[in-house]
């Protein structure tokens, strides 16, 4: 009889070939990444002639301050609703992109501020910004 220790074993335990794998492929991964990451570029430089210089036919920025009293300035005019609606409506025939920021006190009635913005909605001004006050660190 045979005993137990006789036993001829068929099969490979692979189980450290894996793991053997399973780090190389790790060492790879990191390799590369890092690789990637620190590759230098040589980037173009613009010539000194192209400084960018202010386009005279731009459109001008439109800047609407409505005050805590539910006054309305127009670039620092005063002006009614109906002055603001015509105003930015001949800006608007003079160029196709009119851009337009709106400045309303943190007192203001939000109605005011909405019906403004509706105007420019109406007259198709979709370049439009909020001012608002950065963070007190």
């Amino acid at each position: 009889m045979a005993s137990a220790d006789d036993k001829n074993f068929d099969d490979i335990n692979v189980t450290p070939m894996v793991d053997l794998y399973l780090v190389l492929l790790l060492i790879f991964i990191i390799m590369t990444t890092a690789a990637v990451k620190g590759m230098k570029v040589d980037l173009p430089r613009p010539s000194k002639n192209s400084v960018s210089k202010p386009n005279p036919n731009a459109p001008k920025l439109q800047a609407i301050v409505i005050d805590n009293s539910g006054k309305i300035k127009l670039n620092g005019e005063d002006v009614s609703f109906a002055q603001l609606e015509t105003k930015l409506a001949a800006a608007r025939t003079a160029s196709a992109e009119v851009p337009a920021v709106v400045r309303g006190d943190r007192q203001t009635q939000y109605q005011t501020i909405m019906d403004v913005l509706d105007l420019l909605g109406r007259l198709k001004i979709t370049k439009i910004g909020l001012a608002t006050k950065p963070p007190e660190k």
